[in-house]
């Protein structure tokens, strides 16, 4: 079962269904995510997917926290590491849907590796301004609990579109993926400048303090991407293809993992929110 939204010119189809995806997001009928293909079984084909309650990669799917060793099922086939957290791989439950918003929620008992029982919420609302998403995770448990959070959209790209954002670096990842040595952020494009993201290759590598607020220039108009409660931004662009996902994240990857990342600790019953708008200006 698929939602519609609609408001102020734009156009929402939610998948609850499929990890409490985004089916597809256009305005004035032109898709500003890629569309999930129809009958689509695979999140990683939705336009975008929250990452709940850890965001990108656990190396190994193993951690240690308070004294407790963390042992999560890998989730991504072959791949060595667990990714995403566990959320988007799980129905939610539609609150609220009408109009211009809805609400969907899930709930985790504890089980299934991740030994802390949450609630996250998504709140989508459509006005002038574009999509606001909010996500938020409150934890459930009797006991502090690590936690991140991140929203994965893939958005369509042309060539020539250049991608404008600003960040205090980016990491550089080992053959597994995980970051190993951080670099200038201008390593793989003058970002701050503006530079095509399609003739930028292959990326996926998480830019640190980044700073809100990512652009990518279609010509004709401009996306304009801003969030709250994101540290960093993650980058992924596959060689060739249409899309690149811009994804605002709390941590690192592999955060619960490294000496000195930055990563929230929840207190029982505390929230922790990340919020993320999409909007279009014309060119």
């Amino acid at each position: 079962m698929s939602l519609a939204l609609a408001g102020a010119g734009w156009e929402l189809e939610l998948l609850p269904a499929l990890g409490g995806a985004i089916g597809a997001l256009r305005y004035q009928g032109a898709d500003i995510l890629r569309p999930t293909p129809t009958g689509a079984i695979d999140p990683l084909q939705a336009a975008c997917f929250p990452l709940v309650p850890y965001a990108n990669r656990i190396a190994g799917g193993r951690f240690s926290f308070s004294g407790r060793d963390v042992r999560l099922p890998l989730n991504f086939g072959d791949h060595p590491n667990t990714l995403h957290g566990t959320a988007w791989q799980c129905p939610w439950e539609v609150l609220e849907a009408g109009g211009d918003q809805a609400v969907l929620a899930q709930e985790h008992d504890g089980g299934d590796g991740w030994p802390w029982a949450w609630r996250a919420e998504q709140r989508f609302q459509l006005d002038e301004a574009g999509l606001n998403v909010t996500l938020t995770l409150t934890n459930k448990a009797a006991e502090p609990m690590p936690a991140g959070l991140g929203l994965h959209p893939y958005f369509l790209i042309a060539p020539g579109t250049k991608l404008r954002l600003n960040a205090e670096r980016a990491w550089l990842t080992d053959a597994a993926q995980i970051p190993s040595e951080p670099v200038p952020a201008d390593h793989f494009g003058d970002w701050a400048s503006s530079a095509s993201i399609a003739e930028a290759g292959f990326i996926d590598h998480c830019y640190e303090g980044w700073g809100g607020l990512a652009t990518l220039d279609k010509g004709d108009y401009i996306v304009r991407i801003t969030a709250d409660g994101a540290r960093d931004l993650h980058v992924y662009h596959p060689e060739g293809e249409s899309f690149c996902c811009l994804e605002p994240v709390s941590q690192l990857p592999d955060a619960f993992n490294r000496p000195g990342a930055v990563f929230d600790v929840l207190a029982p019953g505390e929230t922790l929110a990340l919020a993320m708008r999409v909007g279009v200006e014309r060119g």
